[in-house]
């Protein structure tokens, strides 16, 4: 039975954690001039729809949300800060979230590809639409290197 949700979860912690570290770079970022910002906001309306359709689906198959641990909030905080005091150029940036975009879209197609036969076509469709949107993602941020 954990098996079968499992993917589920991978989502939806996937999406939650886009958001909430978009969210801590569009904070990092109120004050800066970079053109990079209209980007996290459309990404940031991806993840929150994702979260929403992850949550559904989980709600819908009587499961508990996964919670992420207050660690987990404060490396992605702390990283995200610390690059952007280094460098907060748009290319920096844009090289900040291709590298997370793509060890995304290793693990999702990883996860795809282990639960593809034991897990509702919904969950699959979800996963790779989340995924097609991380692989869309890395072409837009390309346009800023």
């Amino acid at each position: 039975m954990k098996e079968k949700n499992e993917l589920l979860m991978h989502i939806y912690n996937t999406a939650y954690m886009g958001e909430y570290s978009t969210n801590k770079l569009l904070t990092n970022l109120k004050n800066k001039d970079n053109k990079i910002k209209k980007v996290l906001e459309d990404e940031l309306k991806e993840y929150e729809s994702y979260k929403k359709k992850s949550e559904k689906l989980i709600l819908k198959s009587k499961l508990e949300l996964p919670t992420t641990s207050i660690m987990t909030k404060m490396s992605s905080s702390m990283g995200i800060m610390m690059e952007t005091i280094k460098d907060n150029s748009d290319a920096a940036i844009a090289s900040m979230l291709t590298e997370g975009f793509t060890m995304g879209i290793v693990e999702m197609e990883t996860k795809i590809k282990s639960y593809k036969d034991i897990v509702p076509n919904s969950t699959i469709k979800l996963a790779k639409n989340l995924l097609k949107f991380q692989q869309k993602e890395i072409e837009i941020l390309k346009t800023f290197m």
